[in-house]
């Protein structure tokens, strides 16, 4: 992480210049809030976005994220007027120990996390979509990676599209800089529901409120292990997997569900 617990432990003391949050029932809702610039990410939003993730994922009062966009285009990616021009703006986070990789960005949070797409995703937008464990459309919603056009390439994208489709689907994005619909997007796994634009809000939060009945340390172990297996060779991966699965029976989440199982009563869930 690009911070420290000691460095998040703050968070409700700041003020975000391109961040809305809000955090309720174990939900902690980021909005991306630079829709004059089509939620282009220049560095002070980057900052914002890793500060806030690290935040969320040391939190144990957080257990799962909403990451939607202000105005009518979800992200257009990197703003790279800004980055090119060197922007000097004052930073509203203490600096990160190092580079923000927004491809790293979501895969070091490690519990759940729901796209609210309602509009245009753009180039390094799909870093921020693709991340996510649910993306919830409407379908107006459009996809386009542009990078060829102006002889750039998605690197970071087509690492994470890899994770999502096959190898040639992901390719042709990237390579024809065609626009999905909504419905393509859904077709080529990289959205998780399509709903119509008055039905975003509900929709997100039916799917919020279905994932908090669930164990927040389950889940948390679920995800944490999904990432490491990634650097496990084929013939570590099943011990790896039974010692996981050794840890997680003696947290007090599983004695709760265990429990609650038995005795025929909901669950009531800590997160520990």
């Amino acid at each position: 992480m690009l911070y420290t617990p000691e460095q998040t432990a703050g968070f409700a003391s700041y003020t975000f210049r391109h961040l809305l949050t809000k955090q309720e029932d174990h939900v902690l809702t980021l909005m991306l809030n630079r829709p004059e610039k089509k939620n282009a990410l220049n560095t002070v939003l980057l900052n914002e976005l890793a500060f806030v993730l690290a935040y969320a994922h040391y939190e144990k009062d957080v257990w799962l994220v909403v990451l939607g966009a202000t105005g009518d285009v979800f992200c257009a990616g990197m703003d790279l007027k800004s980055l090119t021009a060197g922007e000097q703006a004052e930073s509203t986070v203490p600096e990160p120990s190092g580079p923000v990789r927004l491809g790293e960005l979501l895969a070091g949070l490690q519990k759940p996390c729901l796209a609210r797409v309602q509009g245009a995703v753009y180039a390094g937008g799909f870093l921020l979509v693709g991340g996510c464990t649910h993306v919830i459309a409407t379908d107006a919603a459009t996809f386009s990676l542009p990078e060829v056009k102006r002889g750039l390439f998605p690197f970071q994208v087509l690492a994470v599209l890899l994770d999502l489709m096959p190898a040639r689907k992901a390719l042709d994005l990237c390579l024809r800089a065609r626009t999905l619909s909504a419905a393509e997007a859904l077709d080529v796994g990289l959205v998780t529901q399509i709903v119509a634009e008055g039905q975003l809000e509900s929709a997100v939060q039916q799917w919020a409120d279905e994932l908090r009945q669930y164990s927040p340390t389950a889940m948390q172990f679920g995800l944490r292990a999904y990432q490491q297996l990634k650097s496990l060779p084929p013939g570590q991966q099943q011990a790896f997997l039974h010692a996981q699965f050794q840890q997680i029976q003696e947290t007090a989440d599983a004695k709760e569900g265990m429990a609650a199982f038995l005795e025929k009563r909901p669950p009531t869930w800590k997160g520990e």
